[in-house]
């Protein structure tokens, strides 16, 4: 296939956008954001991409969360010294391909499968879906995300070299470049839904019984009544957020308590387990709502903030 010219990645982005998924710039040639904030930032507007592309050939990057999709990353071994683990060591196992192949065998995956085109100069047998090659030789499914649930990113949970990106996190999109090597779209077709084996698979496991978000504050005057509120109104924004919202959400709540705590109205300690009992409570991540945290609790010492008596 041709490679995309520099100039052609707003063609992608705008390709992107009509099928409704969320794009934001990544750094040229590279496949990291070019933006913070990127999954707030992502966007189907043309008139916003249009202004953001033509001021750069910035890579494609898809925001899978609000775009509705999980996408399925194949990857293939970096050397020969990537090879899989004990699990996996099957003979026609080579990469994540290998893999998702077992996979459906072991959970009787029915699913269409389609003849992609031609890709480093052979056709390649793959599960039916949005199918995109990346600049390393790897594969990207995209799937629709069932309704009703939010499907997290993970990492080997699948098996060796599978990984998915869904809620909070993003894939380069085709025609990006990286190391001089497009992503190619090579087949492409609307997405299907994610079959319920794999919905199955990914579900997150259910949650242990959390403690109570308590704000042991107690009002007594206009102080404490004020802090109470504060925290109380903080643990809302949390526990309250729309899906795909929950880390924004934790962010700006910890920005807001960090003042606070600067101003030596709260305690740290305290402010971090109300914060990180509300994520878990809406099925964050553990160490990802631990990062946010600790970064909106910086971002917020910035500006301390005090209460009058």
């Amino acid at each position: 296939m041709t490679q995309p010219r520099p100039t052609d990645q707003l063609t992608f982005a705008l390709d992107a956008a009509s099928r409704g998924w969320h794009v934001f710039p990544v750094i040229p040639g590279d496949k990291r954001p070019a933006v913070r904030d990127w999954e707030t930032r992502a966007t189907t507007d043309r008139e916003r991409i249009t202004r953001c592309w033509t001021h750069a050939p910035y890579n494609v990057g898809i925001a899978t969360g609000p775009s509705g999709l999980v996408v399925v990353d194949l990857d293939v071994p970096k050397g020969p010294d990537d090879t899989p683990p004990a699990a996996w060591a099957q003979p026609d196992i080579h990469d994540g391909v290998g893999v998702l192949f077992a996979l459906r065998e072991r959970h009787g995956a029915d699913e269409p499968l389609v003849a992609c085109e031609p890709h480093n100069g052979f056709r390649e047998l793959l599960p039916a879906a949005h199918i995109v090659k990346t600049y390393s030789g790897g594969t990207h499914l995209y799937y629709a995300a069932p309704d009703g649930e939010e499907l997290r990113n993970t990492a080997g949970k699948l098996g060796w070299k599978v990984d998915t990106r869904a809620a909070g996190g993003y894939v380069v999109g085709a025609g990006s470049i990286v190391n001089g090597r497009p992503y190619t779209t090579v087949h492409d077709a609307p997405v299907p839904p994610l079959p319920n084996w794999l919905t199955a698979l990914l579900r997150p496991a259910p949650l242990p019984p959390q403690r109570p978000v308590v704000v042991p504050l107690a009002a007594h005057d206009r102080r404490t009544a004020f802090l109470r509120a504060a925290v109380d109104g903080e643990m809302a924004r949390v526990t309250g957020s729309a899906p795909h919202r929950h880390n924004n959400a934790l962010y700006i709540a910890a920005v807001a308590l960090g003042q606070l705590v600067a101003g030596g109205e709260l305690d740290e300690h305290d402010v971090t387990g109300w914060l990180l009992d509300a994520a878990l409570s809406v099925g964050q991540g553990e160490r990802e709502a631990s990062r946010t945290i600790v970064s909106g609790l910086r971002a917020g010492a910035n500006r301390p903030r005090t209460v009058a008596a």
